[in-house]
């Protein structure tokens, strides 16, 4: 046991370091704020939170691993933003929902977020400039596109400046734990579809209901014995239910990415994507024409999808991910080549690329 206390006073010594050191930090966080603040430079920089994780990841020696140090090191980071500048983030609620989580992983939980109701909501409070970004969901691996999250960009200036890509558990919960008082299942449509075999196999006949988000099923589930939701872990925590069963997505590889969206695009970082929307003329072979450019530059198409011009019958709007940021000279060129065949085209931003962990 004298074995056991000398070690915990050793740990009791290097807490009180890493303590001063990360006041020191601080400190020094809030001066390069007031730097910024004095030279109207942006406070968050995307960037420099990449080059801090991976010169942290170059040095790291073990026995933590990267993904342990870089959760450490995102509260540190949210800490020190919190310092420098009260950043409000808002996103599709309420809380628990997956889109919350996304913020958390993302920004830490030093931050200020903000709830909203739906996706047309969190665009609305970035734009009224009531928070600084905006996180929402834009497709998930299992299920596709949210579409609504795509269409909002034709009306809106917001720039994509982030994404996020979030590993997706669904958790059956309710209020008793026991699978024998289910007598309805809620949860967001994607949920559902994304635990479809499951639920055929294991509540075959229950009735499925759709709600507007898991947490909202955790909410209703709290409220009735009878029901249960498919929802995080965290809103069984939230909103005081038990998990009858973990992990039931069809699909262990299920994840859904987010967007952050906020006034500007991000400056570059050597690994970024960029997104926009256009619009061509209809005529056979028009769309291997507009992506020629982008194979003669080199360009890796990460995704496209076509989505109806709600206000012209037969009418589409493609949208369009590629490798690289507007800032690189091939993209410039492919870009540039691209408009001259578009009758309308919209840049969305430029953003450092998310990694799947």
């Amino acid at each position: 046991m004298s074995e056991i206390r000398n070690y915990r006073k050793k740990v009791d010594e290097i807490d009180e370091k890493i303590l001063d050191l990360l006041s020191q930090r601080a400190n020094l966080a809030i001066k390069i704020g007031d730097i910024k603040r004095k030279n109207s430079k942006k406070i968050h920089s995307p960037k420099r939170e990449k080059e801090i994780y991976e010169k942290l990841f170059l040095k790291n020696k073990g026995p933590l691993g990267n993904e342990s140090i870089k959760y450490i090191y995102r509260e540190i980071i949210s800490a020190s933003l919190a310092l420098e500048e009260p950043i409000k983030i808002s996103f599709l609620g309420p809380e628990a929902s997956f889109t919350h989580l996304a913020c958390i992983q993302q920004f830490g939980l030093s931050l200020k977020y903000h709830s909203a109701d739906s996706i047309k909501d969190v665009f609305d409070d970035v734009e009224k400039e009531l928070v600084k970004y905006g996180v929402v969901p834009v497709e998930n691996s299992t299920e596709g596109a949210i579409n609504l999250t795509l269409d909002m960009f034709l009306e809106s200036d917001l720039k994509i400046c982030g994404e996020i890509l979030l590993p997706i558990n669904h958790n059956l919960l309710n209020k008793t734990g026991n699978i024998k008082d289910v007598k309805q299942v809620v949860s967001h449509p994607q949920s559902i579809a994304q635990c479809r075999e499951w639920l055929e196999k294991h509540l075959n006949g229950i009735p499925l209901t759709e709600v507007s988000s898991n947490s909202r099923a955790a909410i209703m589930a709290s409220e009735n014995k009878s029901m249960a939701a498919i929802a995080s872990s965290m809103a069984a925590v939230l909103y005081g239910l038990k998990i009858i069963k973990r992990n039931i997505e069809d699909n262990v590889n299920n994840f859904t990415r987010f967007l952050i969206i906020g006034k500007n695009s991000s400056e570059r970082t050597g690994d970024d994507k960029t997104s926009l929307i256009f619009s061509v003329k209809d005529k056979a072979g028009v769309l291997h024409e507009v992506l020629r450019p982008f194979a003669e530059n080199k360009i890796n198409l990460t995704k496209i999808e076509s989505r109806p011009l709600k206000k012209k019958a037969w009418k589409y709007i493609f949208y369009l991910d590629l490798l690289g940021h507007l800032e690189d000279l091939e993209v410039k060129k492919a870009i540039k080549s691209l408009k001259s065949k578009c009758i309308f085209l919209k840049i969305l931003g430029s953003y450092p690329r998310a990694k799947q962990n």
